[in-house]
């Protein structure tokens, strides 16, 4: 496949010579913006919006043609590949994802069974249809979440604030827990090769939920299954990111997953992130989304900090700490990527 037209995402991600800086943002296809909410309507449901190859193309596209990113995400869920396995889950208003049948015992997680990619063969339509649409303008992105944070939702049943039933597992079925992260990495592995090879251009692997472990639990149990993944995945010689928030307690560890990006949140400053990453690996980030509620001149002044704090290195890729919300500013969204074009352009 030939390379994207705009590929300056993809020269950060390998540490080559750019421009400047480039920009795309987690959760940029989202409620706050009216045309993606018109084509959740005609979908009816959250789940039926992603399964259709038409609609989540065009919720993929917005952020391109609205905002003017450097990089397309797909639009997805991180459970897509779990039905596949066995899983039966929907998404609930006001809820987000309920489980019919979550995990509780070792007999559960021997019962889950193996991965096949025909099961999602819409997401690599998707990814099909993104290129298609574009023209190969600019880089697509497929993503997975990590063993840990799918584990959560399989375990607890829906989302949760504590884990309290996921960290319980983890302690008391030690051994088993390690086996029910090993079976997700697997699926990970697959579910991810199936969609660079349906022609994503770069894989970000999203640890949403693993910040809240101890760094001692996150290198014993979490650690393996994520460079297990990466190790699996390194052949195909597309970038992999590594996102997982509440990064600052292990970063020392993360780093052993040997990603070609690192996704850090806000928690952690710019300056620090790159004297502990850069140049074994890019860093993506990592302004807090919260500042998007600001006025644009505190926008333009947060931005501003984290562009100057990195220099005119390459190896930065600006991103949020965290996805955007449902309730933002979709004119203070494009802002902060105008703004970012305009400041971080490199002298020659």
């Amino acid at each position: 496949m030939q390379n994207p037209k705009n590929d300056l995402f993809l020269r950060a991600c390998r540490r080559q010579k750019v421009e400047r800086t480039p920009i795309w943002l987690m959760r940029q296809a989202g409620r706050y913006m009216k045309e993606y909410r018109q084509l959740r309507e005609i979908a009816g449901s959250f789940k039926n919006y992603y399964k259709n190859v038409d609609l989540a193309v065009k919720a993929s596209i917005l952020p391109y043609t609205l905002l003017g990113v450097d990089a397309i995400i797909i639009f997805s869920d991180i459970l897509t590949p779990l039905e596949s396995i066995g899983m039966k889950f929907d998404f609930k208003e006001g809820e987000g994802p309920v489980f019919e049948n979550p995990i509780k015992s070792k007999e559960d997680i021997q019962k889950l069974k193996e991965f096949n990619p025909e099961d999602v063969y819409f997401v690599g339509e998707i990814i099909k249809g993104v290129n298609q649409t574009t023209g190969r303008e600019i880089p697509v992105i497929g993503f997975a979440g990590a063993p840990f944070t799918i584990a959560a939702y399989m375990i607890e049943g829906r989302g949760s604030k504590d884990f309290k039933k996921t960290k319980s597992f983890m302690y008391n079925n030690q051994e088993d827990f390690k086996i029910l992260l090993d079976k997700i990495a697997d699926m990970t592995i697959k579910y991810l090769s199936f969609q660079i090879e349906s022609g994503a251009d770069a894989v970000q692997i999203f640890d949403s939920w693993a910040g809240h472990l101890s760094p001692k639990d996150y290198k014993e149990f979490v650690l393996p299954s994520v460079k297990k993944i990466i190790e699996n995945l390194k052949h195909y010689n597309k970038p992999i990111i590594h996102f997982t928030k509440g990064v600052c307690g292990f970063m020392d560890f993360i780093l052993e997953s040997n990603a070609d990006v690192y996704s850090i949140d806000w928690m952690i400053d710019i300056k620090k992130a790159k004297d502990l990453i850069y140049p074994k690996a890019s860093v993506q980030g990592n302004l807090d989304p919260m500042v998007l509620y600001a006025d644009t001149d505190i926008i333009k002044k947060e931005a501003e900090y984290i562009i100057k704090s990195w220099g005119e290195d390459t190896g930065h890729i600006f991103n949020l700490g965290h996805g955007l919300m449902p309730d933002m500013d979709a004119s203070k969204v494009k802002f902060l990527v105008d703004t970012v074009k305009e400041i971080s352009v490199r002298r020659q």
